[in-house]
This record gives structure tokens, sequence and C-alpha cells, in this order.
């Protein structure tokens, strides 16, 4: 799973999140710091209004949360995720020295991103990319 700084990090270079059944995600509120959620079409399903995003609580599987607006919701991005984010900058993924490491392009440039984990990877190689098409 993607570290949630990196999370923070790809979420603050402009990486934007539109919920989906099987995304991991969580709060940022004060009292959840160790909660992993999953949007799920049983329990937390994604509800679009025209104030924004909430993430409904359904049930009793999380009985002291009726929802949560997306602005206080971090993204997890799982690897296939991160791998799509990329598109056609991705050119491989292999091992390395320090774990894994990802080859890509920024601007028709070759370019790298290593890491011991491999979202961390993807994730890393992610944020180079967005930040690079904010400069």
């Amino acid at each position: 799973m993607l570290s949630r700084d990196l999370a923070l990090a790809l979420q603050d270079a402009g990486v934007r999140w539109r919920p989906v059944s099987g995304d991991a995600f969580v709060i940022t509120r004060e009292g959840f710091e160790g909660d992993v959620f999953v949007v799920s079409d049983m329990t937390i399903e994604s509800h679009e209004f025209e104030t924004g995003t909430i993430l409904g609580f359904n049930g009793t599987t999380e009985w002291a949360l009726d929802s949560v607006a997306l602005e206080n919701a971090l993204w997890l991005p799982h690897e296939h995720q991160l791998r799509e984010l990329l598109g056609g900058t991705f050119h491989s993924l292999s091992r390395s020295a320090a774990g894994y490491r990802v080859d890509f392009a920024i601007n028709g440039e070759p370019a790298s991103h290593e890491a011991v984990e491999v979202a961390d990877a993807y994730g890393g190689a992610l944020l180079d990319l967005a930040r690079a098409a904010s400069d």
C-alpha cells in the first residue's frame, strides 16, 4: 500500500481522486490516524452533490460515522491505479538495489524512481511527473 506521506504529496501536487469501489483511503481528521477504509458498494459509497463528494458509511460497520467529505479523506491508490495514472509515460518496473525501480518519461526524457515498496516506486514516479507538469 502507498505510504500516507507519499499519498499526501500526490494530493498536494494535484493528483485528484474520484472514488470507486475498492479504493482505500484514510480520514485526515483527528482520531482516525491508524484506520484504513475501503470504498464498497455495500458499506462505504461515494455520493456526488453540487457541494462536493461525500463518502457515506452505511449500516452498522462504521456505526460512529455517518459520512465524511472527500476533502477530509486521503486516497491511498493501489499499484495498478498508480501505473494507470502514469499512462504512456510508464516504460517498465524492475528490481533494484533499493527494492524496485520504475522507468518512465518526463516530457519525453528518460526518468526513473526507486523505492523499497512497489507502490512507493510508482507513486514517486507519478509525483515526479505531476511536479514536472506544474512547472
